[in-house]
């Protein structure tokens, strides 16, 4: 069985107590933290930088899976690395010149991921499927924790996994918005194993929740029981 993670993302943390935040991911048994950077032009809203992610960096082992929706990723790359992100994830929609702005990641010596907002058709990241760690299909439309999880991104999901089998690809499949327990279970049945969770667990008002919240997305995934 092929090994599936728990990366609880921090949008909707408790920022002034956010060591306490990160904490409960780890006690939770999660292996990845998810970071999102949002800069309020590719996506609403605006989240954190570099700053936040090197606190982080010097507070937690835990792998640190920055997911940037900003204009001109390829300007802030080293900063990133720098900060110390594991991985790196960008949108196929904000870049010109997609091959080189994964070669600019991996040259860094770190994993290099793709993401693809609801509405992008698969497609459109073919040609450099052979080339990146992993590909995040956004459940919502990215700018906001909170949102309901789009069905209709299941059907993508599918054909995915089957062209990363049938092309013998070895990126991992992450998913990211509106995940709980059902929605985890879903997303595993059609090829996924990175989970992104943010408002499932950390809109819960006591650690004992939001610990709780953990113990049923990893529950519905090891069983099969969403409930």
């Amino acid at each position: 069985m092929k090994k599936r993670i728990l990366a609880p993302s921090i949008l909707n943390a408790d920022f002034l107590h956010l060591s306490s935040e990160i904490d409960i991911a780890e006690k939770g048994g999660a292996e990845f933290l998810h970071l999102d950077v949002i800069d309020g032009v590719f996506a609403p809203s605006i989240s954190f930088g570099a700053n936040i992610i090197y606190s982080i960096r010097t507070y937690t082992n835990l792998f640190l899976d920055v997911h940037l929706m900003i204009e001109n990723p390829s300007q802030y790359i080293a900063d990133f690395v720098r900060a110390g992100a594991d991985s790196i994830t960008v949108h196929a929609e904000g870049a010109i010149h997609l091959h080189r702005l994964i070669n600019l990641i991996k040259e860094h010596g770190i994993k290099a991921g793709v993401a693809l907002n609801p509405a992008t058709p698969i497609s459109l990241i073919e040609p450099i499927l052979s080339d990146i760690d992993m590909v995040l299909l956004m459940t919502v439309n990215p700018g906001f924790g909170g949102q309901p999880f789009i069905k209709e991104v299941l059907s993508k999901l599918t054909m995915l996994s089957h062209l990363k089998s049938s092309r013998e690809y070895s990126f991992a499949i992450e998913v990211d918005g509106g995940i709980t327990p059902q929605e985890a279970l879903w997303c595993s049945q059609r090829g996924a194993n990175i989970f992104v969770v943010g408002s499932y667990i950390y809109y819960k008002e006591t650690e004992t929740k939001k610990l709780q919240a953990m113990k049923n997305i990893k529950k519905s995934l090891e069983t099969g029981d969403s409930k």
